[in-house]
């Protein structure tokens, strides 16, 4: 059975700034490239949500690396993954941050 998918307001705005970014300093084709990766990898979370490493054990928040620069952030919720950053990895980890759905 496939977990549903729930994008946090943060992740959302993650992908829409690193898509941003892609296609003004690289191109569309690369930003459909990484949409592409990005979905192969939520299809994976959707069927296995427990094939990532915990990165904190109190939230219960995965890992997950979708390209050298950018890991995707998630934990499971019952029936839903629920993705909480999709962070750039050359940011300064400090800045990392999560905004649980409830």
């Amino acid at each position: 059975m496939l977990n549903e998918i729930i994008w946090s307001p943060l992740a959302k705005k993650d992908l829409d700034n690193i898509l941003g970014y892609l296609n003004k300093n690289w191109s569309n084709k690369i930003a459909l490239n990484f949409i592409d990766i990005l979905e192969d990898l939520l299809w994976q979370i959707a069927i296995n949500p427990k094939q990532f490493p915990i990165i904190n054990e109190n939230l219960k928040v995965r890992k997950c690396v979708v390209t050298k620069h950018n890991s995707l952030y998630y934990k499971q919720n019952n029936d839903r993954i629920e993705v909480l950053r999709l962070f750039d990895n050359r940011q300064d980890p400090d800045k990392l941050r999560f905004s649980l759905i409830l």
